[in-house]
């Protein structure tokens, strides 16, 4: 097995998109921005692999998480006094 096949973008990829879910899971929008790194990174991979799949999902993920930097940055602050 050789697992640096795709010059070990898909490594980076990996681990840029399980960094991101852990930053999101934080609550920190800079999650977003790394998982958006990821998904270049799965972009590439895709092309080297001929995979259109791969290509267009990620392309697709970016667009999510670039709405989701938007909605985050628009975001009310939280109530403090309870009902």
């Amino acid at each position: 097995m050789n697992f640096l096949q795709y010059y070990a973008i898909d490594w980076l990829a990996m681990v840029l998109t399980f960094w991101a879910i852990w930053q999101i899971g934080d609550k920190r929008k800079m999650g977003f921005i790394t998982m958006i790194f990821g998904n270049a990174c799965w972009i590439l991979v895709g092309y080297l692999t001929a995979s259109a799949g791969l290509v267009i999902a990620n392309m697709l993920f970016i667009a999510m998480n670039l709405r989701a930097i938007i909605k985050w940055s628009k975001s009310k602050p939280e109530r403090t006094d309870k009902k």
